[in-house]
């Protein structure tokens, strides 16, 4: 069974007539005539019946039809995304990101970049470290921004992008929260918002009060920087978050004070598929991510 004999067989069974059909192929009428009959002896069944001048499908070709169009449609479709995948000024970039630059990294970049190019699309997901890494390493994102940066790993590579200061942040009121800033280790009496385990940012506090010469007490977890923040707000703890995470205002605002001791940060890189080419689009998306933080620098 040919292709050409699908598009043949969809032609006809829409114009019900092999001479119109034939005119919209461009094809002379004995070919199209040529290539039914081929069908019909392949599949064992009569697709058309003669109806007056015009042709109507059997039971079997109504059934038959269907199957055929979604093929045909699969296979335009199938082009299409090709045809996107090297044409940098549309097509579609898959990016994932933590939460915690969705507030505010995330959305500027990508509309930064729609500037110039509007017709690209974006498929957004959000996840965690390790989710991360290994929809990269499956194929199912292209690029991911990913918090630690990892400089080595075995099925991805990618490129440090900058390093993000963590600050304090505790309810309006505390007795702390008029500081400029602080050492950490005047924190080691209170009780700690964190984010779940599976969230890096935990490691990131955990090592820095392991450094101040303490253990946090954890008295609530969440998997939301708005919550974490919300809840340190509403003067249930505190915590530690990133600037981005905190340049977002709302009725439920912490105060925000600097950590001088240890110095809090966290790294942020762009990682994609080591040894794999990127759609073209998602080349360009790169190199513009490249200039960004080269000026932000």
């Amino acid at each position: 069974m040919e292709l050409r004999q699908l598009q043949y067989f969809v032609k006809v069974a829409r114009k019900q007539h092999v001479t119109q059909a034939a005119e919209e192929l461009h094809v002379a009428q004995s070919a199209v005539s040529r290539q039914i009959h081929q069908l019909e002896e392949e599949l064992g069944v009569p697709l058309f019946v003669q109806k007056g001048r015009n042709l109507q499908l059997t039971p079997v070709g109504k059934l038959f039809l269907g199957r055929a169009e979604s093929i045909l449609s699969e296979l335009e479709r199938a082009v299409m995304e090709v045809r996107e995948f090297l044409d940098p000024e549309v097509g579609e970039i898959r990016i994932g990101f933590p939460h915690s630059l969705g507030i505010y990294l995330l959305p500027t970049v990508v509309a930064g970049f729609r500037q110039k190019h509007p017709n690209v699309k974006f498929r957004l997901r959000q996840g965690t470290y390790n989710s991360l890494i290994r929809d990269v390493v499956n194929g199912e994102l292209d690029l991911a921004f990913i918090s630690p940066f990892p400089e080595r790993h075995e099925h991805v590579i990618g490129e440090l992008l900058l390093q993000e200061e963590l600050y304090a942040i505790v309810p309006e009121g505390h007795t702390l929260s008029d500081c400029g800033s602080i050492r950490l280790e005047q924190l080691k009496d209170e009780s700690f918002v964190m984010f779940s385990e599976e969230y890096s940012l935990r490691n990131i506090v955990l090592e820095a009060c392991a450094k101040a010469g303490f253990v946090p007490r954890i008295g609530f977890e969440g998997e939301e920087t708005d919550t974490i923040r919300g809840l340190v707000a509403a003067g249930v703890g505190v915590s530690l978050l990133p600037e981005m995470a905190l340049t977002e205002i709302s009725q439920l605002q912490p105060a925000k004070v600097r950590v001088i001791e240890p110095l809090v940060t966290r790294s942020i890189g762009l990682i994609q598929r080591k040894g794999e080419k990127l759609p073209l689009v998602a080349e360009v998306f790169y190199g513009f991510l490249m200039e960004f933080f080269d000026r932000t620098k």
